[in-house]
């Protein structure tokens, strides 16, 4: 089937697709884990595919891939996480440049827009300042401003490709960040936002859906960063309220559990109460449980909000609640808190208590 306009080739029916998700690791572990593919059906155009970023959640995304039967190609400055891939067998390159001569898809999967600046355009980047690449399809599932989503779209696709495979007649970027943190992708069941040109995104699913288990097309090209951090704002915004409210009632005195159960029952509920509740010892199995570790630390919700408050100075647009969340959250990283789960702002900024 090809795409209207583009001469791309769409890939196999999802369906005919099966993957399988590996277990978490680290790279000091001594215990024996391997990463064994499973035969299934790829699309030639999606076979070889480099990876870059191998920090807590692309180390779980690129060995899912592995895992579901993708010839994967890895790169990081991390030198510690590409032994550990290389000891298993799985090729690893010293470059993004080289990484991307021999793939047909790039992922990256880094922590800021200057890094994803600097292995797109930097030196032995991906695009290595030349009009001609080798790779026809481009992912970015960094978590950046959709300024750099779009800026590095028009890079990719100035260029030309260095062989005419038959899929695409130019290369093709699309921005996919997730959402789900790291067992998601510890379990291969992320949800990625995509922004970029629809064919594209058709022919990509498969792919995405060996990381994760929910896809959702933003509309063109920095779409998907727009949704990642309108998303992320909502969530801070909502823990931020549903902190308060708690800390409220627990000095008005009723207790967080009681005042949870009326919230799950009316109005208020909403994902930070009845799924990731910020009061230790309402909900077990979430970070206020284990004081505050795991989970989406405070830092990254920091810089995230970060890049809200960057796109709102943008587009003129009045948000005083993005600029106090912003500000709540810089706040706690100051006080120490960054490493700590982003609901710590119920203990650290309202000085809640446990639920006793």
């Amino acid at each position: 089937m090809a795409a209207r306009g583009l001469g791309l080739r769409l890939p196999l029916p999802i369906s005919s697709y099966r993957y399988w998700a590996c277990n978490h690791f680290n790279w000091n572990s001594k215990r024996d884990f391997s990463i064994t593919p499973i035969p299934i059906p790829i699309p030639t155009q999606l076979e070889n595919v480099g990876f870059i970023g191998l920090g807590n959640m692309g180390s779980h995304m690129a060995t899912n891939l592995i895992s579901a039967g993708y010839k994967v190609t890895l790169h990081d400055i991390n030198q510690n996480a590409l032994k550990y891939f290389s000891e298993k067998g799985v090729p690893v390159a010293e470059t993004p440049y080289q990484l991307s001569e021999s793939s047909d898809v790039i992922i990256t999967m880094l922590p800021s827009s200057s890094h994803v600046m600097e292995v797109y355009t930097g030196t032995n980047g991906l695009l290595n300042g030349t009009s001609e690449v080798r790779p026809w399809l481009f992912i970015d599932s960094s978590t950046i401003d959709p300024q750099t989503s779009r800026r590095i779209s028009r890079d990719v696709s100035s260029c030309h490709l260095k062989e005419n495979e038959g899929f695409t007649k130019k290369p093709l970027m699309l921005d996919a960040p997730v959402s789900g943190g790291v067992p998601a992708a510890q379990a291969g069941t992320l949800t990625f936002m995509v922004g970029g040109l629809e064919e594209a995104y058709i022919a990509a699913k498969p792919l995405l859906l060996a990381m994760g288990k929910r896809t959702i097309y933003c509309g063109g090209p920095g779409n998907g960063s727009v949704a990642k951090i309108c998303n992320n704002l909502a969530m801070a915004i909502s823990m931020i309220g549903v902190s308060e409210a708690l800390s409220l009632g627990q000095n008005l005195g009723v207790k967080a559990s009681v005042l949870t159960n009326v919230f799950n029952s009316s109005s208020a509920r909403c994902w930070s109460s009845d799924s990731y509740n910020p009061v230790p010892g309402v909900m077990q199995g979430v970070p206020s449980s284990r004081n505050y570790e795991g989970g989406f630390t405070s830092k990254l919700m920091a810089k995230d909000l970060g890049l809200a408050t960057a796109s709102v100075a943008e587009v003129g647009l009045n948000c005083p609640l993005t600029a106090d969340a912003h500000n709540i959250y810089k706040r706690l990283c100051e006080d120490g808190h960054e490493s700590k789960d982003f609901s710590c702002v119920f203990r650290y900024c309202y000085d809640g208590k446990d639920d006793k």
